[in-house]
């Protein structure tokens, strides 16, 4: 039998809720058919399966490292700065903006109740409110049935600007029951997608207590991914979620980004590449392909540029390398070195290598977010690589941030990866420059 359980997940704690009328409501869903359409999000009034889940979501605040939600009686007036005193249910963490809910912790009928209201509120990285309370929406007109006892993947255009990932990451919102998740990345479309066993087709599967996973290899060409929820011993909770379609061809672009998780994307602690407003790649004006990886070194940047740039017949490769190597200690000289080897790959290969400066970080934000020390002398080290830089063919994207000793919690919460704000304002540099070509 299923397990009905509460479940904390990366932070996330996925609800519980009455399941009910379900006649009247849309029903969720995301991901590809096999016949290769989309399968849209309200797919009609009559759920393919009698699930006992719904999916309650919300916009995206990417100002917010989480949500407080609140589902709670009718009570005239709301106070927009204080928690309800007739709360029915309330989830003080969420990290994504949604959650998929199942029957029993709320009243009985709590699903076709029209005095029960529900409404979030933002919170910063150390759990304090980030602004007031949503104003209060009737919950029965905001639940969706979800029709896949599974994980609902989360949407991500792979055709939007800057969504070109070599090194992808998959996003997904948990369900109830699930201690951990595996994702299983297929090269074909499952032959078995109403099933909870792998697939004959798999060649990858990596599992994860967290709402996203980002695949350790690269791909390219097509193929697909799906995830599905273990419980404490490792055992299937319901199904795989749809499949999810993902295709990069290495024949049609001219221009790269090759870099770190600075590059990669995300931020905010929460956020990962799958959310488009913390790369920024997606505020540039002409398209690029992500060669980035999370978590390299400059040494590792050379390592793989023969596997990973060179199949792309580049003419333009956009750098940023050197922050992971300096806030650890490796010394300037050992960084610009790097560098240098990348700057000769570059031309070997006919590719114009265009550096991009190193934007300051934040080593007591870093300890608070990550718990990982920095290098006492990380400033002179910066300084000594955006030296190097400046001296070749490059963009300064450290240009905005040259009054800041360090870079403002306010601006990147984590230290070391800058918020939306910071990545839109580096790709202003870049596209200032581009469009001038003064790099």
């Amino acid at each position: 039998m299923r397990k009905l359980k509460i479940c904390l997940a990366a932070g996330i704690l996925l609800t519980v809720i009455p399941f009910m009328m379900h006649a009247a409501r849309p029903v969720f869903q995301y991901g590809q058919e096999p016949d290769g359409t989309v399968a849209a999000e309200l797919r009609g009034q009559t759920p393919a399966a009698d699930t006992g889940l719904f999916f309650l979501s919300w916009k995206e605040n990417p100002d917010a490292v989480g949500y407080e939600l609140e589902i709670a009686e009718d009570e005239g007036a709301w106070d927009k700065n204080t928690p309800s005193e007739k709360t029915v249910y309330r989830i003080p963490r969420l990290y994504v903006p949604g959650t998929v809910i199942s029957a029993s912790s709320l009243p009985q009928g709590a699903a076709g109740n029209e005095k029960l209201y529900w409404r979030i509120r933002p919170f910063d990285l150390d759990g304090n409110p980030l602004g007031s309370f949503s104003e209060p929406r009737q919950l029965k007109q905001s639940l969706q049935i979800v029709d896949r006892d599974a994980p609902i993947p989360r949407p991500y255009d792979e055709n939007s600007q800057g969504s070109a990932l070599l090194y992808p990451v998959y996003a997904y919102i948990g369900i109830p029951g699930a201690d951990s998740y595996e994702v299983e990345v297929t090269s074909r479309y499952p032959e078995n997608p109403d099933d909870f066993r792998p697939s004959r087709y798999r060649v990858y599967a990596g599992t994860t207590t967290l709402t996203d996973l980002y695949d350790p290899s690269s791909r390219k060409g097509t193929y697909y991914w799906r995830v599905r929820g273990l419980d404490r011993e490792g055992h299937p909770v319901g199904i795989w979620s749809l499949p999810q379609k993902r295709h990069l061809d290495d024949s049609v672009w001219t221009t790269g980004v090759f870099g770190d998780s600075i590059s990669h994307g995300g931020g905010r602690l929460s956020f990962s590449p799958a959310d488009r407003a913390y790369s920024y790649e997606s505020y540039l004006s002409f398209p690029v392909v992500n060669l980035s990886q999370s978590g390299d070194t400059s040494a590792m940047m050379v390592d793989r540029f023969d596997r990973d740039v060179v199949p792309f017949h580049l003419r333009t490769l956009l750098i940023m390398g050197g922050t992971n190597s300096l806030r650890a200690g490796i010394p300037a000289e050992e960084v610009i070195q790097d560098l240098e080897a990348l700057e000769r790959k570059c031309y070997a290969h006919g590719i114009t290598p265009v550096f991009l400066t190193l934007p300051p970080i934040n080593p007591a934000s870093i300890e608070k977010a990550f718990r990982e020390p920095t290098d006492d002398h990380w400033q002179e080290s910066f300084r000594k690589v955006n030296d190097f830089i400046r001296s070749r063919k490059h963009i300064d994207t450290a240009g905005p941030f040259k009054d800041m000793d360090v870079m403002p919690a306010s601006l990147a919460v984590d230290g070391l990866h800058g918020d939306w704000q910071v990545k839109k304002e580096m790709a202003d540099v870049i596209n200032e420059a581009w469009k001038n070509g003064t790099w």
